[in-house]
């Protein structure tokens, strides 16, 4: 229960600092805690598809972030 709590967490806080105009190289650290406290999440708790949905998305946008501009 504490794993799906800190993940609820860290994605208020990088909603807020999105919604703040904090700078992508913030906000690409809080996407990398974000996705190890939902593996953490996972491992912990196999809470099903959900989760291994939530990591699957998370990396998803980690790689689309950290992309060149113009690739792709």
């Amino acid at each position: 229960m504490e794993e799906a709590r800190a993940v609820l967490a860290r994605l208020e806080r990088i909603e807020r600092l999105e919604r703040d105009g904090e700078q992508p190289r913030v906000l690409l650290e809080e996407v990398r805690a974000l996705l190890g406290e939902a593996e953490a999440w996972a491992s912990r708790d196999r809470a099903g598809e959900a989760v291994e949905e939530a990591i699957a998305s998370s990396r998803a946008a980690l790689a689309a972030a950290e992309a060149p501009v113009g690739a792709g």
